[in-house]
């Protein structure tokens, strides 16, 4: 049976007029409550500056000239297959249009999610223990190049003939790996994320600005750019 509408309303203009203003009067309230909270959580657009975020870079590994115009600080795990594509698709680009330039220099913060990526924290542990020989960046390029190998297999073990294949002092690593002597240095390094609002990697600070994710080179390119122009 079709619905129709109501024909004692409809024979009451006062009492029909009084509904429909209730019905607008309710509409009005739901929109109030409703649309500040849905504004709130869209990214800032055209010209709206966006908040910038105060990292500690501490003793941090970084890639670059100390006194670079632009830092970007990277959030990341070694088992993202995300931040594995940041490495292989976008970082050469950036390497070589600023930070072998010298415009900018590359910072690495660790955030192992432990929960999904049961290898990642003994990976961060990993590389700071080649980074305790000088070995940080070379180490963490092997990690990623590798990433399917290691992640299927007895991962320690293949770490210790990573420090052997970059002629590291293996006596040393093995002894830093084992009593896992860089554990505080990456829990600061995920409270620091924590405190900042990270929630996924890979996530970047660009001078303070948010990039979130594995994005294309002319993401990254676009803010740094920015950046370089307001020197």
């Amino acid at each position: 049976m079709e619905n129709r509408p109501s024909s004692d309303l409809l024979a009451h203009p006062k009492t029909f007029g009084a509904v429909m203003l209730a019905i607008g009067l309710l509409g009005g309230i739901l929109i109030g409550i409703y649309l500040p909270s849905l504004l709130s959580t869209q990214q800032p657009t055209g010209n709206q500056p966006q908040q910038r975020q105060n990292i500690p870079i501490d003793n941090a590994p970084s890639l670059g000239a100390a006194n670079a115009p632009v830092t970007i600080v990277e959030f990341s795990d070694f088992q993202c297959p995300f931040c594995a594509s940041f490495f292989n698709q976008t970082l050469p680009q950036i390497q070589k249009d600023y930070i072998d330039t010298g415009k900018a220099r590359l910072v690495y913060k660790h955030l192992p999610i432990t929960k999904i990526h049961p290898y990642a924290e003994r990976a961060a542990e990993a590389a700071e223990c080649a980074g305790e020989q000088g070995k940080f960046w070379e180490y963490h390029d092997l990690l990623f190049a590798n990433q399917q190998t290691w992640i299927s297999k007895n991962a320690t073990t293949i770490f210790k003939e990573y420090a052997s294949t970059l002629k590291l002092n293996t006596t040393g690593f093995n002894s830093c790996i084992d009593t896992n002597k860089y554990s505080s240095e990456i829990s600061k390094d995920i409270q620091d994320g924590q405190n900042a609002g990270v929630s996924g990697t890979p996530t970047f600070f660009i001078n303070g600005i948010r990039v979130v994710g594995a994005q294309p080179y002319t993401v990254f390119k676009e803010t740094i750019d920015a950046e370089l122009m307001r020197q």
